[in-house]
């Protein structure tokens, strides 16, 4: 196998003034990280005088993603383009990519930047149609963690990761978000086409400032997705178990949606008179943080999770898995982390966290930490070197 080309965030920059670019960003699902992480970049670039747009599904998300949809469209000069697009591959993908295709070679991008796998596959089959007469544009692809959470010895998996091995020859360049998700899409995918880029998520100036805890908060709160993978019924499960090692009635906010929804809110009703629990709508990190005096993260699998980095940003008391690019954001720190799926190991540590004595690493010195590594800045600048590094090679062939 051919060795392959790594770019690390810590290379240092061309500091030759990069070109103006017309930029799309293309994924399926404005949800969660992936959303947020685009969102992100988009502020930057466009701040650093890029034309860029979107495109991603139009079932996808409520009123919360709505608005920030609303809010982000004076910024998208390349415009905001939403189509219906399934989760799962079937015969209406080909409907879709023709569409998808009239639209963005009408935009003439410099720059098709992909997230998540459907998305992926659509930019970088359109991409390479285009580029049949033309140089451009780029395709660049960041799986975001999907890729990885496959079981690769399942017949799912297996054919997932052979359509990612195709897909590969069909993209100029790979964006990781973690050392996880690079080791595991190479371990499970094992193709080497194309050089990639390690680039961290990051997060904002203003998230640094501390939230209060409201004086009504619960003991304990999740926010994310309701879905399995995030652990969700992991947390619920532990619970009980904490209110009766701890001989008192225990409280919990939930902060979300997703598929498995209506489940929670039905299993939460059978925790017992000890256990008093609330679910919330979506709403920003920041606005949800005072619903709870320490914040649980209990996923099966992550990449690198926005919300572990906004906590612990804003000086949150946090409790989360040693799964995917969590211990990259603990560092030295790793060992305050909880095995996956497992109730009893969670219930320890919210106990710990009850009773003040799991809280092992101060806020301030987490906070610290997350600053010097883990800004949004120095990931817009890290992606912008990898378009960079890219256009040359491009301009090279």
């Amino acid at each position: 196998m051919p060795e392959r080309e790594h770019t690390p965030m810590t290379k240092e920059p061309d500091p030759t003034p990069m070109p103006k670019l017309r930029i799309l960003h293309c994924f399926r699902s404005p949800v969660g990280g992936i959303f947020r992480h685009v969102r992100d970049l988009i502020n930057e670039q466009v701040k650093a005088g890029h034309e860029v747009g979107i495109i991603c599904d139009n079932n996808t998300g409520g009123e919360f993603e709505n608005t920030m949809f609303e809010d982000m469209r004076p910024k998208l000069s390349l415009g905001l383009h939403r189509i219906a697009m399934d989760r799962s591959i079937g015969p209406r993908d080909i409907y879709v990519v023709w569409k998808l295709y009239r639209e963005i070679k009408a935009l003439n991008v410099d720059v098709l930047h992909s997230h998540g796998s459907k998305g992926g596959a659509y930019a970088r089959i359109i991409g390479s149609f285009l580029r049949i007469r033309s140089k451009r544009p780029i395709r660049l692809y960041c799986p975001h963690g999907g890729s990885v959470h496959y079981d690769s010895g399942s017949l799912g998996g297996k054919l997932f990761f052979a359509l990612e091995r195709l897909m590969e020859r069909f993209t100029d360049r790979l964006i990781f978000v973690s050392n996880y998700e690079r080791d595991g899409f190479y371990s499970k995918v094992g193709s080497a086409h194309c050089p990639d880029s390690l680039v961290y998520n990051g997060v904002t100036e203003p998230e640094f400032e501390a939230v209060e805890t409201h004086q009504d908060a619960s003991d304990f709160l999740y926010i994310g997705m309701m879905r399995n993978l995030k652990g969700v019924d992991v947390f619920l499960d532990a619970l009980p178990i904490v209110a009766e090692k701890a001989g008192r009635k225990i409280s919990a906010q939930l902060v979300g949606d997703g598929p498995d929804l209506a489940a929670y809110k039905e299993r939460s009703k059978s925790l017992g008179d000890q256990i008093s629990v609330q679910f919330h709508d979506p709403m920003p990190a920041r606005e949800a943080f005072g619903l709870g005096k320490t914040l649980v993260v209990p996923s099966r699998a992550e990449s690198m999770p926005y919300i572990v980095l906004e906590a612990l940003a804003a000086k949150r008391d946090l409790i989360a898995t040693n799964v995917g690019g969590i211990p990259e954001i603990f560092g030295p720190y790793s060992s305050a982390l909880v095995p996956p799926d497992d109730a009893d190991a969670l219930a320890a540590a919210m106990l710990g966290h009850l009773n003040n004595s799991r809280v092992s690493v101060d806020r301030e010195q987490f906070s610290t930490r997350i600053h010097e590594m883990f800004s949004s800045a120095a990931m817009a600048e890290s992606v912008m070197e990898a378009y960079r590094l890219t256009l040359n090679e491009n301009n090279a062939s």
